[in-house]
């Protein structure tokens, strides 16, 4: 049997430890190819520059209103922006509760990922409806910005012909050439296989990968509610 340390359980069993190891190795596999996805990614040549430099509104400290261009959500020596696409639309009451578990994390988190770079959550409703309802998840963190007035979720697929809004990831890049699309989840839009829905974002959604360590797994039938 091959091994890969000398930690035991107390009480475990040869058959557990042999399917334990068996495991470990399929576990190391994926660590080495997760990386190997992530050089791929850091690979990727610039998509093309954005088409302009969208204006999005957003509220500051005091709830005033305020005009902030794509351009602007670059901090001093921050060179890459992060963008999530909000499903929360004209046409919806309340926003994606699957959404918004991703976003009760992030909230919790990404003072630490600003360290390095810049995060957004864009959401094509009104800025009034978005912080109104965001109030209520507590979410003093979260840069959030309403793309009511431009073509963003248009353009970066956060939207589709119909006008239903979609969950994407984008990513985007600045040097002294301009501004530039570098990568978006497109995982989204790719055949499914069976059980899997579309983990494109599943990397920065803890709910999912808790439930993997369990031996139920994540289930068929079950999905995060805006409340219980």
């Amino acid at each position: 049997m091959k091994t890969f340390h000398d930690k035991q359980f107390p009480g475990e069993s040869d058959a557990y430890r042999e399917a334990r190891n068996k495991l470990l190795e399929a576990e190391i596999n994926l660590r080495r190819q997760t990386e190997e996805v992530a050089e791929l990614r850091r690979q990727l040549p610039y998509s093309a520059e954005v088409k302009e430099d969208y204006v999005f509104e957003g509220k500051d400290k005091s709830g005033k209103v305020k005009n902030t261009k794509l351009s602007e959500l670059f901090e001093e020596e921050k060179d890459s922006l992060i963008i999530y696409s909000y499903m929360f639309g004209p046409k919806n009451q309340k926003p994606c509760p699957m959404c918004t578990s991703i976003l009760d994390g992030l909230n919790g988190m990404v003072f630490h990922v600003e360290q390095r770079v810049n995060v957004a959550v864009v959401a094509k409703t009104s800025i009034d409806k978005l912080t109104n309802f965001t109030e209520t998840r507590g979410w003093k963190n979260l840069r959030l910005l309403s793309s009511f007035a431009n073509t963003y979720n248009q353009d970066y697929f956060g939207e589709d012909d119909k006008g239903n809004q979609l969950p994407i990831l984008n990513v985007f890049h600045k040097n002294d050439k301009g501004i530039f699309h570098v990568y978006g989840t497109e995982l989204l839009f790719a055949p499914e296989e069976k059980g899997q829905n579309g983990r494109h974002v599943d990397s920065i959604w803890p709910l999912w990968n808790l439930f993997d360590y369990t031996p139920e797994g994540r289930g068929t039938n079950w999905y995060p509610k805006l409340a219980y």
